[in-house]
């Protein structure tokens, strides 16, 4: 039950305190685990009375991601980071990585301190590069090679060096200082995000420690024998997989780990199977299933084969009854009500210890269709009196384990079923490949939840599961957003473990940005068209002018320019006249003048006003052939092609938000923060008369406007076009 009341407030208050924003301390209180974590971790502290943020992030960090195998030494970690001595999430990372190898066993300070690079930076250093190094033989290996370079470690080695500062002699006066303006060099990880995984040949070390209600470890590793014959099978590649569950469309969240799974594999020269979770046949549709091939083809990755979770039930069935025989598996008959309470309750089930033999006889039974759905289930013996076992359904772990896998990426829910992955492969005798979990991909004002998702698409709150308002990987393509710019964008988040982040859309908008203003062409498009005719310039006179497809163009690449027609008659936007000037308004007002990008200024002669005499129907103005006039205002424009022939009439389609509030999945009425405005339609925009050619999916930026696109509702006699993303860029202004 989630803590209300009096209680919730004082825990709000220790939250603040330690510099949580209000935000991330109400979204704490409403995760009860989390929330005794991080009250105990501040308590532990001695921290109640508060601290900086800096401190209070790593406090967070502390209570949501510290090994539970080692929690004997949390106070000792905490020591090292109220006295700053940790004090950099890295640190932390390395902290955790020690102590979870060392687990309950003795805490040595020493080896500690270097692995968390307290102290020296030569130990520090190679756990950078061997992140998965066991610190332990990475400190013996170190101390050998010192001793073979330097010999006997003597009193001398251990002196503190002296703090007394030597004189300075004072620099000679310059003329002018010199600032080294060299940018910082990127990281290994920043330049190859995949350094962060190890070889095939390396994966001997021991992957976690299994702790039972009666005081036993099990400590979960390969033989040698045992990696050795992975290396044969696999030829000493990586292998990985994606495996989706074809129950709905992609969201952005599975690009993040399509880039994990296969990007590792093809870093590594491996391959990456398509693995459909095909364990839910209610769910799925061939609908999805060609959708999700036709995506990660779009996305740029090429499955090594595409397989189904059922190609591998006879070897799955033969596993269940291999832990049977084990005895190490039993046939079941508690309802699902009975199981969730023996499970609270730590009891064991009283079908637990039936013989071996009738097990078997009953798991054929099941194979056979002889027993009713639901009446009997095959579950794993394990140890029901300790908290380290995930009772997860037995078939998930074992699909998760075809021999060849060299790893296992998945996000970081799966953290707590590492204990009952790691026992079954053990008692099975099976190969036990690497597991690495890292953070969903969360991104403001939008759900990534696909029940959410089915939910507004089926219930017709938005237009499909490709409508461009969603952030699934359809709807993001018709928008307009190329697969490259969804790559860029993965890629900069990096493989973390962070599991608190939500990622700002502005982030996104950034990489699309970065690629479409290289490969959008420019072109004149009015959204609100307001007429301006010019009284200088002979009705029926069009001439033919020269605009840039791209800023930079060369005047003598013919190519890199297209022809727009300027007449007597021409639009601009209707935000872009008002009727009173001002210093700061760049625009046309009476008597005012503006330039026509890639024409000529106009000056405002005369209004005409509707009988309400407040609304604009039509401007009077002249223009400068000369172009002598140079006003600071600079407007686009679309001019009637022929004398009394309307400009190119397309629809545009405005896309923003989908919801108002960063984390709309945290509300209770999360459907009720829709936003009304994220699709508005303007049905009769002016285009210049080149725009007639374009294609389904070709992008474009309309000057001043933002990119946009050409959508699959366009038809021969009129085009429609999808916002991709405005030009104003708020995230590179405030940092990368």
């Amino acid at each position: 039950m989630v803590v209300k009341g009096e209680e919730s407030d004082k825990i709000l208050e220790l939250f603040l305190k330690i510099g949580l924003d209000e935000r991330t301390a109400r979204n704490t209180i409403a995760n009860n685990k989390v929330t005794a974590n991080l009250t105990a971790v501040v308590h532990e502290a001695a921290l109640a009375n508060g601290c900086d943020r800096a401190i209070g992030n790593l406090l967070y960090t502390v209570a949501t991601k510290y090994p539970a195998n080692a929690l004997v030494h949390r106070p000792k970690l905490l020591e090292y980071v109220v006295s700053s001595k940790i004090k950099t999430p890295a640190q932390l990372e390395a902290a955790f990585s020690f102590l979870s190898n060392v687990a309950s066993e003795e805490f040595k300070r020493n080896e500690f301190e270097e692995a968390c690079g307290v102290v020296g930076e030569l130990f520090g250093s190679i756990r950078k590069k061997h992140p998965w190094a066991d610190p332990k033989m990475a400190k013996q290996l170190v101390d050998a090679k010192m001793y073979e370079l330097l010999g006997e470690r003597t009193a001398a080695d251990d002196e503190k060096p002296s703090k007394k500062k030597e004189k300075k002699e004072k620099p000679a006066k310059v003329e002018k200082a010199v600032v080294d303006e060299t940018p910082a060099q990127p990281s290994e990880e920043e330049l190859n995000p995949f350094s962060i995984f190890p070889a095939p040949e390396d994966n001997i070390k021991v992957h976690t420690e299994v702790f039972f209600s009666n005081g036993s470890v099990l400590r979960c590793y390969n033989t040698r024998e045992r990696l050795d014959n992975h290396l044969k099978v696999t030829a000493g590649r990586v292998f990985t997989r994606f495996p989706p569950e074809p129950n709905g469309y992609l969201h952005i969240g599975h690009a993040k780990a399509m880039f994990v799974d296969f990007g590792l594999a093809k870093e590594r020269g491996g391959c990456c199977y398509l693995r459909y979770d095909d364990t839910n046949p209610e769910a799925e549709k061939k609908e999805y299933i060609n959708h999700i091939e036709e995506i990660v083809q779009w996305m740029g990755w090429e499955p090594f084969k595409i397989t189904y979770t059922s190609d591998y039930f006879q070897e799955l069935y033969e596993l269940a009854v291999e832990l049977i025989r084990r005895g190490h598996a039993y046939v079941d008959h508690q309802t699902p009500e009975e199981i969730k309470e023996y499970r609270e309750k730590k009891m064991n089930s009283p079908w637990r210890d039936r013989p071996i033999a009738e097990s078997l006889k009953l798991f054929d039974d099941m194979k056979r269709g002889l027993i009713e759905e639901g009446k009997a289930t095959l579950r794993m013996k394990q140890d029901m009196q300790s908290d380290n076992f995930n009772m997860y359904d037995l078939i998930a772990y074992l699909y998760s384990s075809p021999s060849c896998w060299g790893s296992v990426l998945c996000t970081l829910e799966f953290e707590t079923r590492r204990a009952s992955y790691y026992w079954l492969l053990h008692v099975l005798d099976l190969y036990q490949p690497y597991v690495w979990e890292y953070s969903r991909l969360n991104v403001t004002n939008t759900v990534m939840s696909k029940r959410k998702l089915n939910y507004i698409v089926t219930n017709k709150y938005v237009d499909g599961w490709d409508d461009p308002r969603l952030m699934t990987l359809a709807g993001l393509r018709r928008r307009g957003v190329t697969s490259t710019a969804i790559n860029s964008f993965v890629r900069g988040i990096g493989i973390t473990r962070s599991d608190c982040s939500m990622i700002r859309l502005d982030r996104l908008e950034y990489h699309i940005r970065e690629e479409l203003n290289k490969t959008a062409p420019r072109v004149l498009v009015v959204l609100h068209p307001l007429k301006v005719v010019i009284t200088n310039l002979e009705s029926g006179s069009v001439l033919d002018l020269d605009a840039k497809k791209w800023p930079d163009a060369r005047t003598d690449d013919t190519s890199a320019f297209y022809k727009v027609p300027f007449s007597n008659v021409v639009y601009i936007e209707r935000s872009d006249f008002r009727m009173k000037d001002s210093k700061d308004y760049y625009g046309l007002a009476p008597g005012k003048s503006a330039l026509l990008r890639y024409a000529f200024p106009i000056k405002c002669t005369d209004v005409i006003l509707a009988d309400d005499k407040e609304t604009v129907l039509e401007i009077r103005a002249e223009y400068d052939p000369s172009k002598k006039s140079k006003p600071k205002g600079v407007l686009h424009w679309v001019a009637e092609p022929s004398p009394g022939s309307d400009p190119l009439k397309i629809e545009v389609r405005l896309f923003d938000k989908l919801f108002n509030s960063e984390n709309p999945a945290e509300l209770d009425n999360w459907l009720t923060d829709l936003s009304p405005n994220s699709k508005v339609v303007v049905p009769n925009a002016y285009a210049v008369p080149s725009l007639g050619k374009a294609a389904v999916g070709d992008t474009f930026q309309f000057e001043r406007l933002g990119y946009f696109t050409v959508d699959k509702n366009s038809t021969a006699e009129k085009l429609v076009f999808n916002r991709t993303v405005t030009l104003k860029d708020t995230y590179s202004k405030g940092g990368k």
